[in-house]
This record gives structure tokens, sequence and C-alpha cells, in this order.
């Protein structure tokens, strides 16, 4: 970490290579590459061919870039669980143990009684923040340092290195000018299974004065995040730590460090201390995180790993099938006790998110609402008005308000889906192939995919999902994406088919409309339009050009206004917290925005709108219509539907619980997937639209909920999710508000025009990719090699292997696409079958093709 003292042109640097032994295998080495500045052009010409060889090496290739060796090997000291403290000279520094140390106590209460706080720090440079904090500890009462000049206390903070001249085939790395460094610091690093992360949110300066008499902490909170240098790009705490020379081993500034360091090298402490208000708050938290540290249980019943979770790591055995209601005791044990905090987390308690939950409710209600009407409108065209709008609506209420308060996961959002909608318009096409009677037939299958669904969810059949790996769920995850553009896209090109083109009335052209060609020669009185279009038939027109050119700029804006706002709140304007309810809000806004430009402003011009009808919405199921032959043809497509539903149940609910969202409470697949089979028991018998958990509603209603925490690596700018609150309240309220909803039918729910509905299937699609690893190696290849960003599988794997990892996942998604939206119906009833096929094409297939070390790293969680 420095800052550099520039009088003139930087042109280097020189620091010692710090030799150490080489880390074990597994883990990575956390080198910095470093390009000399005046590098000649042969080298740059020899590195380009080699890399447009394509040979396996790594990116940089060639003597051109040195490795600033500092490479982390831990230790006996290292910490089990990835995060562990990393000192100036390079080395582990352990965690301490406050269940077992006594010194951690004595130490923390020793700060306390004699606390140096600064709340909100406005000052940008460390320079001036570590003044402001040596000059906060001088004048301490509790403070008495007659020997100390803290003047001097600065300068031994930092050490200055002078111009040098080394050979560049030396050992040490050269530097010119001088150089502002830290004497001594700590900071926290996380080692995970896929690389190495510094945690750039705070700082630990050490520093040892001769003249001090005891011991000195001083914590400075940031107002704003700050820039200071590489692997310090977000600095939001400072820890100055004083102790004189010569003291105890126990007391040393290390060890001082060493507790505080623990303290914060915890993500959720540190989001716990950004809500403070004052010093108080600022010591209880720092009173209730050393009680957390103390217990000698850490973890949660939820993080254990149990043999019916299907992300346990335990190998996959025939005999787990067996074990009849295993798997639903086991997640109904796991997340009771939670539960009650379900309905308390965020609401009780001085950690209040409110406003939070507000925002989140809202967007769920934006978010389930349109597309219930949009598949609504679908299911009502493809049925001709047997399951329509109005039942699409109450059917979301009632599934989705017993989804939140029964579920396991409680985040998951369940929804009737494009799938599902194909689904259906595939049977309404048997019926009448058949003569069949579609509410007998549809509840018909609807109940045998239950039957299939809840013996799936007795028998623990979802821990077939060990066979599921992240690029398979990713390649099915960005089908749905893609499921949702292709849905727009259609729509939009009906209303161009429709109003665009010149108008064809049956078998008459414009040329039997004389009227019109007096306008058309130029006889435009105002009188004359009207008395025109009063002698035109209705159906011509509404074939006017302005119409689908409106439709397309408002699906246009509403993706354009939602995806501007998602993203303001990594813009710098205006405050923090503002920013985050903008980009909650994002959604509702943008809706509403252009459902009054379309509906209001542009008035005068019709725009297309879904259909409402007055029928019954209980219908029970005539069954009695059906012949014995008909119920057993219905039970193999209530097994592809079950098949259907138990990939995208299961997946969704993996997707929501991903490792890098931080969810503490559990998982509960088996009794979700029977909870699913419950609820579309009754949606089958009432003639409602089935309904699965819902991507990407899911991920994006854990994202609402989410603090965050932002990094830069390499250049790039990334976020870490700090905490999740995971409560059902969100999800419950927007469900109830669905169901009101239906007072709001045909107005004002038909104010907001289809291509408003089109632009919100679009910002969905948009935001869903956001994280999507296949997404951003498909982005690698239009992208040169100097900007690829320092993820994981880039610092592992050779370039070659990731393109052709990325090729084979593209070919899947093109099978996928290819039976999913081909015009052939019955071609699509087998799509359930290709995605199960997935499976051993990832498991048994791309080993014979990539090496089985490449495709598990590509393949591994990275927080």
């Amino acid at each position: 970490m420095k800052t550099a003292k520039e009088d003139g042109e930087v042109r280097g640097v020189t620091v010692n290579r710090f030799i150490e032994e080489a880390p074990p295998s597994g883990m990575s080495k956390n080198g910095y590459f470093f390009q000399e500045m005046e590098q000649r052009e042969a080298e740059q010409e020899e590195d380009s061919e080699c890399r447009e060889e394509g040979q396996d090496l790594p990116i940089a290739c060639g003597e051109d870039i040195h490795l600033y060796d500092n490479q982390i090997s831990p230790g006996p000291d290292a910490d089990d669980s990835g995060c562990v403290l990393l000192n100036t000279s390079r080395r582990y520094v352990k965690l301490m143990n406050f269940e077992e140390e006594v010194r951690a106590h004595r130490d923390l209460d020793g700060f306390l009684a004699r606390a140096s706080i600064l709340l909100d720090e406005t000052a940008a440079s460390l320079d001036d923040v570590l003044k402001r904090m040596l000059h906060h500890v001088g004048e301490d009462s509790h403070v008495s340092e007659p020997g100390c000049n803290f003047e001097e206390v600065m300068s031994m903070l930092f050490t200055d290195a002078g111009a040098q001249e080394v050979n560049e085939k030396s050992q040490s790395f050269v530097f010119f000018d001088d150089v502002h460094l830290l004497s001594e610091t700590i900071q926290g690093v996380t080692a995970t299974a896929t690389g190495v992360q510094y945690q750039q949110s705070w700082l630990c300066i050490l520093c040892n004065v001769k003249h001090l008499q005891r011991r000195h902490v001083c914590i400075s909170r940031l107002e704003r995040p700050q820039n200071w240098g590489e692997n310090c790009c977000e600095v939001r705490y400072v820890i100055l730590i004083l102790a004189p020379s010569k003291m105890k081993s126990t007391k040393t500034a290390m060890e001082l460090g060493r507790t505080f360091g623990t303290l914060f090298s915890d993500i959720s402490f540190r989001q716990k201390l950004l809500e403070t208000k004052t010093q108080e708050e600022f010591k209880e938290a720092l009173v209730f995180q050393r009680h957390q540290l103390t217990a000698a249980n850490q973890q949660p019943i939820a993080l254990g790993k149990k043999e019916t979770v299907p992300r346990s790591h335990k190998p996959l055995k025939c005999k787990d099938f067996f074990k009849a209601g295993r798997g639903i005791y086991e997640d109904l044990r796991r997340r009771l006790p939670f539960y009650p905090s379900d309905f308390t987390d965020g609401i009780v308690g001085s950690n209040k998110t409110l406003l939070k939950y507000m925002t989140t409710a809202i967007f769920l209600y934006i978010a389930i609402l349109l597309p219930a009407i949009a598949f609504g409108s679908l299911n009502d065209e493809s049925t001709r008005g047997e399951i329509d709008v109005r039942k699409t609506i109450i059917g979301q209420s009632i599934g989705g308000v017993i989804y939140s308060l029964f579920a396991g996961s409680p985040l998951v959002i369940p929804l009737t889906t494009a799938p599902l909608a194909i689904f259906i318009s595939v049977i309404r096409g048997i019926c009448d192939d058949y003569n069949l009677d579609f509410p007998a037939f549809y509840a018909c299958i609807g109940l045998w995919n239950c039957l299939f669904l809840i013996l799936g969810g007795i028998f623990n059949v979802s821990l077939l999902m060990k066979l599921f790996k992240r690029s398979t769920e990713e390649v099915i995850a960005l089908f749905i994406s893609i499921a949702f553009v292709v849905d727009a896209v259609k729509g939009t090109v009906k209303i161009f088919q429709r109003y665009y083109h010149a108008p064809a009335l049956e078998n008459r052209s414009i040329d039997d409309f004389p009227q019109v060609g007096d306008l058309q020669g130029g006889n435009r009185s105002e009188v004359m339009v009207g008395s025109v279009f009063n002698a035109l038939p209705e159906s011509f027109i509404q074939c006017t050009r302005e119409r689908p050119v409106l439709c397309l700029l408002l699906m246009l804006g509403t993706l354009w206004m939602g995806y501007t706002l998602y993203q303001f709140k990594r813009s710098p304007f205006l405050h923090a917290k503002v920013r985050e309810v903008l980009s909650d809000c994002a959604l509702p806004i943008s809706v509403l925005l252009f459902s009054f430009i379309g509906s209001y402003i542009f008035s005068d011009i019709e725009l297309p709108v879904f259909k409402v009808h007055n029928r019954p919405i209980f219908n029970v199921a005539p069954f009695e219509r059906l012949s014995a032959m008909n119920v057993i043809s219905a039970m193999g497509l209530g097994f592809l539907l079950a098949l259907l539903i138990f990939i995208d149940q299961n997946i969704v609910v993996s997707l929501t619980n991903a490792p890098e969202n931080r969810l503490l409470k559990g998982t509960a697949y088996h009794w979700d997937l029977m909870l699913s089979g419950l609820i579309n028991i009754l949606m089958s018998v009432l003639g409602l639209p089935w309904m699965h958990a819902a991507f990407p509603h899911s991920t994006l209603h854990v994202r609402q909920l989410a603090f965050v925490e932002q990094r830069v690596e390499g250049g790039h700018l990334y976020e870490t999710i700090v905490q999740v609150k995971e409560t059902r309240l969100t999800s419950l309220a927007a469900n109830i508000f669905i169901g009101v909803s239906l007072l709001l039918l045909p107005v004002p729910l038909q104010w907001i025009p289809k291509p408003v509905l089109y632009g919100l299937f679009l910002y969905i699609a948009l935001t869903s990719i956001d994280g999507n690893q296949m997404c951003d190696r498909m982005a690698l290849l239009l992208k040169e090699q100097t900007s690829y960003p320092p993820t994981h599988y880039i610092r592992k794997v050779p370039q070659r292997k990731i393109h052709y990892f990325t090729f084979l996942q593209m070919m899947q998604l093109l099978v996928l696409c290819t039976f999913g939206m081909y015009p052939i119906p019955y071609m699509k009833m087998i799509f359930p079958l290709v995605m199960i096929l997935l499976i051993p094409i990832r498991n048994n297939v791309l080993p014979h093709i990539i090496e089985a070390k490449y495709l598990d790293i590509m393949d591994a969680q990275h927080m």
C-alpha cells in the first residue's frame, strides 16, 4: 500500500523480493504483475506472437512480465475458515482466538474504557486521516504522554525509499523517485478455494514508539470509501495502534493488531458498524462481536453438512433414495428454529430495515404482477379464455402466499413461467386434436404432476442436484433469460406486422377509398381530415405507423430507464441512501413513468392492451368427462411436466442459496419440492395456471435484500454480498397486494400497455445475467487480452481451455433454445428430457475434451 510523492514523472518503483517457500498444492499465489514501462517493441511482438499461437500457456508469456513474488504461503498458524491476517512481511498472522486467549478480551476492554473513535471522517488522503487520528489521541483526556511528540510519530508511520539504480537482471525490483510506504500494517486476506482476496475495506496500521508509556488504539470510520492504492481501493475503516517499543510479548502492537484485525475480518460485522450512528452504538457492536467470537459453536445449525442436503460433498448413493421422508424431516428440523426470525428480522431490534423491506416489496409487486399479466394474456390466447389474466393473478396470489408462509426457502419466488405457458398451449392443441375436455384433461395432467413431485420430495430425489454443476445451472439460467427476450421480441414483431405495413382490408386496398387520395393530394383541411376518417372503417384507421414506433420506444425506454436507475447506486451523485432507494425502485419507477407516457401523453394513439373476461374465476374440473385411457395418457404428460418443474425448482433454489449470497438459515430442497406439488394440486383442480420457483425473480429478490461491499481487483470493480435479510415479509406482502390487484381490473391496470410489459421482460433478462460466469466468459471472446479481469479461472486455466469450455456451453445453450423455442408444438414436450441430458454431457463427455481439473476450477464458486 503506497502513496507517491510526485514532483515529476514517476518512472518506476523498487522493492526487494521476498523469497519464501512455494505454497502447497491447491493454494493460489497472491502475485502482482508489474510490466516494465520501458519495454522493447521486439519483446512486445514476441509476446503477441506467443499468444496468437494459442498454446496452453498462461496469459502472460515472455520475459517482459515480472512477478512481485510475495507469495502468501499459509503456515501452521493459518486459520481453517479461509480468512487470515496478513502482515507487512507478507506472512500470515494467526487470528485471535477469543474463546481461549484471555488477552483478546483485555485488549478490547482497555479500548472500550478509553475509546478513541472518529465517525464519518471527511478527510480523503491517508496522511490527513492519520493526522486527525493522532491529533484526536493527543487531545484525549485519558492520554498522558508528556515525552511523546505525535508529529514525530506521524513520520514514524511511514518509511521513504530513495531512488537507486539496480541492474534489471538482479533479484530486486527497480523504483525510481521517492515512495511513501507505511512501515507496518495488518490487512485481512480471504483465502478461498478459487484464489486469494484482500479485504480492502479496512486497514490496521501499527507503530512502535519508544517514548510511549502505554498502548493506544484509535478507530476511524471514513464518510465514504477511499482509494489509497492497490489492495486498498475501498478503505472505509482505519485502525491505528501505537505501542511502546518494549512490551510483554502478549501486549505488543502486533498482538493488539491481531485482536482488532480479527474483529474487522468479519464482513457482516463491518456492515453493522456502518449502521451505527453514535460512539455508544459503535462500542455496543464491538461488544456484541466479541460475544459472537467467544461462543464455542460459531456456525449456525443450517451450515452443518447433512447427508440429505443436495449441495453437501457426500457421495451420492442409491440407498439415500430409499430413506423415505428423511430429507423432509432434516429440512424441517434445520429450518423450523429460524421460522420466528423470518418474520422479526429487520423489524424487531436495533437493526431495522423497514425502508429496504418496503422498496423490495414494491419491486416484487411489479416484477411478479406484470409477468403474471403477460403470461396470463398468452394463456388467454392459447386456451381461448380458459385460463385468462384474472385466473393467473388470483392463482399467483394464492400460491405465492402459501409458499411465502410455509416454504423452507422464503426468498424463492414462485411464478407461472414461459415454459409452463408453452406446455399449456401444447395441451390445448392436444385437446383440440383428440376432442378432449380441456379443463378436465388439464387438471388430470396437473394431478399426475403433483403426485410425482410429492413422491420426489418423499424419496429425496432432489439429491440428484449433486450431479448439476455450476456451468449446467448457468446454461439453463441463461436459456430462461433468452426466453424472456424472445417473448418481448415476438410481441413487438407482431405489433409491427399488424400495424406498420401498408393496410390491406380483406380484398380491398387503399385505392378503394378516394377520400384518402384527397388527403394524399394535399387537401388537408381539418374538417376534411375529420370527415375522411369518420368515413373509413375502424380497422383501417388502426393501421397507422405511429403506433408500432411508439410501442418500440416504450419498450426500449422502459428497459433504459430501469437499467439506468438499477446502476445508479454505483454513481457518485446524490446521497448513498438516495442512490440505494432509487436503485431498489428502478423497475416500479420505469414501469409507472412509461405507462404514463404511453397511456396519457400519447392518449390519441391507441396501444395494445391485455383482455379481461368476466367469467367465473374458480371452476372445479369435470373429471367425469375423461375416459380411463385419457387418464392414463395424461400420466405421461404429467411426468414430463413434473420433470420440468423438478429441474427448474431445484436449480432456482440452488442459485438462490449460492455460497456468494451468504444465506445462513439453510435450505429445504425436499420440503420445497413437496410444497410445490401440494400448491399445484389446488391450481390444477381450480383451473389456475401451474407455478414453480422462478428465475431470475428469486435471485433478484436476494439482491434486493442484500447489503454489499465493493472491492477493486486488477482495475475491475466487484461487489461482495455482506449480508442478506432472510425474511418472509417482502414476498408475503407482494403476493397479498397482487391478490388485491383484482380490484384494479380492468382499469387502471389496463393503462399499462403491452410494450411496457415487453420492456420489463428485457429488464429482467438483462439484470439476471449479472454474475453469470458463462456470460462473462462469452464477453472474453470480444475483448483484448490486456482487459481480461483477474478472475480465478483466468489465473488458473489456459486461455484456450477457457474458450473451448465457453464454446461447448454455447452449443448446449443452442440445443436448449432449439427444442424450447422451435415452432413445432410436440417438439417442446421433450424439452425437459433435453435439460436432463446436460448432466451426462457435463459429467461424462466434457472431461474427455477438457481436463477435469480445469473443469472443476471453472465450475467453482468464487465469492
